[in-house]
């Protein structure tokens, strides 16, 4: 099948940035792009891509809230994830969904380049060197589903509307909420907010 690609970022100049080397540099003719999880999704559904860019955070939540759905829907799509979050946070949690691929958007253009270019060509990712990997982070023990709940955490949201959000009960939210506490060792959401600043975890 032919190259085609679909880029997920909901800032505009990123998506640009990536279509512009996409296209001029590795000669990619098919590029779409999308903002969302839900224009995500329905984007997947309208048309048959080869590979996917992906944020972690979109406009309307974290693409780990879609991503088992992804994997499940279109098992043959390679998955490459370029973001701001920290890599030694997100990286263990994305190898449950077989996602190798992991760029930052602070990496030098000729790192990012040669990234993409290994992920278009479906080689195998650049395992980490032996003694080179992240640093410690407390956010590196959280699960999927605690990283989904700490995004809407860090943006403020309360407990119902995290249920909300998630199609999940207040309870859960709550259970989940005392967990990701006793991991972070915060008490409380001012603690969680400084602590998450403090290691570049984001929930926009």
């Amino acid at each position: 099948m032919p190259q085609k690609i679909l880029l997920a970022d909901d800032h505009s100049m990123i998506r640009r940035g990536l279509k512009l080397i996409c296209e001029v540099q590795l000669n990619v003719p098919w590029i779409e792009e999308v903002a969302s999880c839900n224009q995500l999704m329905k984007q997947l559904l309208q048309n048959d891509y080869s590979h996917l860019i992906l944020d972690i955070i979109l406009s309307d939540g974290s693409t780990l809230e879609v991503l088992p759905t992804i994997k499940k829907l279109y098992p043959k799509l390679n998955i490459m994830v370029f973001t701001m979050q920290p890599a030694e946070v997100y990286k263990r949690v994305l190898k449950n969904y077989s996602i190798f691929h992991y760029c930052s958007k602070a990496s030098p253009e000729k790192e990012t380049i040669q990234q993409l270019k290994q992920f278009l060509n479906n080689e195998a990712a650049v395992p980490d060197e032996e003694g080179s990997g992240p640093q410690y982070n407390p956010f590196s023990t959280l699960s999927p589903r605690e990283l989904e709940i700490l995004h809407y955490l860090l943006k403020g949201k309360s407990n119902n509307e995290v249920a909300k959000a998630l199609n999940l009960k207040w309870n859960t939210i709550s259970t989940v909420k005392a967990r990701i506490f006793e991991k972070t060792q915060t008490n409380n959401l001012i603690e969680l907010k400084e602590l998450a600043t403090l290691y570049n975890v984001s929930g926009l």
